[in-house]
């Protein structure tokens, strides 16, 4: 039987089959708020302020004492658009749905694919939680098992939405060192059979070449608190001692502070374990040595109530621990986070009076637009595909980076 003339409608499903399964990080994190998006006559704009549960303090005694429910939110900017632009003649257009997407469709939406989960995959920086040693690839449970201890600890539910992102090196490590896991003997021989975990100890396991490094700064010299610091703190203030003026603090590194710490979010209990933070921003050293570092979460002390994250506030000459070494060295920065953790969210971009030239599909959370023209001098058909889209760590404390 004779070919017929692609529609739009046709190659927008294809090209969205393509790129859904080319998002590796993407298809494990909160897409719910979606929609918000795409809703006729009623739209948001292109930021979503999404609500977080109010936080309480528990009363002893008989006597009650009234507390303000005070709602908080983070905003989510939608304002990320990429695609890919292609330009095919009427014969390439003449052809079965498989051959043109072997040929086209895979190479273009598996790059636009890469590029969308590369991006998304910055949020890796807004972690905090961090463990493993830093310039040795992660291979063994009690690594793994670290990590989802830091989920336990900040309450992420274990209703099997965790999920553990690996670079390639890491995966190959990560199986080496768990074949010998007891494990239903399908499941191992699949795991053999394509070198990949899929399920193990609570987590869906995934491997992703945008998984993403850092480069720490080249800083030298000793670091400590200078002064004091304030419950509802983003910033600290430091002194570098030793330092120069071109030492460098990468944003994304993470550092913890002598006798700051961790708190159960629910008890405010001590735990065990220092707090540990992470640097919102490039900061370069200075002559004077006294800086101001931005950091991430907010310093909430013993006085904050329900908000309380540390066991104490930062005191002048607490000593701050960078992870890793100096110089520049670059480390890998492997994932584990339950979905709630980082939301992703697509909008509908608008379609042009000619309806018949373009066409929006969305397929779990994916809003996808392909759009034809014409060229009637060559004979050619341009295409553009474009996602419009954004993200936002809404609860990075339910993930745990894994250094490698």
């Amino acid at each position: 039987m004779a070919n017929t003339l692609l529609t739009i409608d046709m190659v927008t499903l294809e090209a969205l089959r393509v790129l859904h399964g080319n998002l590796a990080f993407i298809k494990n994190v909160n897409r719910d708020y979606d929609a918000q998006f795409a809703k006729d006559g009623a739209k948001i704009g292109d930021t979503l302020r999404i609500r977080k549960p109010p936080k309480y303090t528990v009363r002893t005694g008989r006597v009650m004492s009234a507390q303000n429910s005070t709602e908080g939110s983070v905003s989510l900017p939608v304002t990320s658009q990429k695609g890919v632009d292609l330009d095919f003649t009427s014969e390439e257009f003449t052809m079965d749905i498989d051959n043109f997407s072997g040929r086209f469709l895979k190479p273009s939406m598996s790059v636009l694919a890469s590029n969308i989960d590369y991006d998304a995959l910055s949020m890796t920086l807004d972690t905090y939680q961090s463990v493993g040693t830093p310039g040795t690839t992660p291979a063994t449970y009690l690594v793994w098992g670290n990590a989802n201890a830091k989920l336990d600890n900040a309450l992420a539910p274990r209703d099997g939405n965790r999920t553990a992102i690996l670079d390639p090196n890491a995966m190959a490590a990560t199986v080496d060192g768990l074949k010998g896991l007891f494990e239903a003997g399908d499941a191992i021989a699949d795991q053999y059979r394509s070198g990949v975990m899929k399920r193990a100890i609570d987590l869906k396991w995934a491997i992703d070449q945008n998984v993403r490094n850092l480069t720490t700064g080249t800083r030298s010299g000793t670091i400590s608190v200078t002064g004091t610091t304030a419950t509802g703190a983003t910033t600290l203030a430091i002194d570098w001692t030793g330092g120069v003026a071109t030492d460098t603090i990468t944003e994304g590194e993470v550092f913890t502070i002598a006798t700051v710490f961790d708190v159960n979010d629910e008890t405010k209990q001590t735990l065990t374990n220092l707090k540990q933070f992470v640097v919102t921003a490039a900061t370069t050293g200075a002559t004077s040595q006294m800086l101001t570092l931005p950091i991430s979460p907010t310093i909430y002390g013993p006085t904050s109530g329900a908000l309380q994250n540390v066991s104490e506030l930062p005191a002048d000459n607490d000593a701050i621990t960078l992870y890793g070494t100096t110089s520049a060295t670059v480390y890998p920065q492997n994932l584990v986070f339950h979905r709630d953790a980082f939301t992703f969210a697509t909008a509908d971009l608008k379609l042009p009076k000619n309806q018949e030239m373009a066409a929006r599909k969305v397929q779990d959370g994916i809003s996808l637009r392909i759009w034809e023209g014409a060229d009637i001098v060559n004979d050619g058909w341009p295409v553009r595909s474009d996602v419009l889209y954004g993200y936002v760590a809404t609860y990075p404390e339910l993930a745990c980076r894994v250094w490698g």
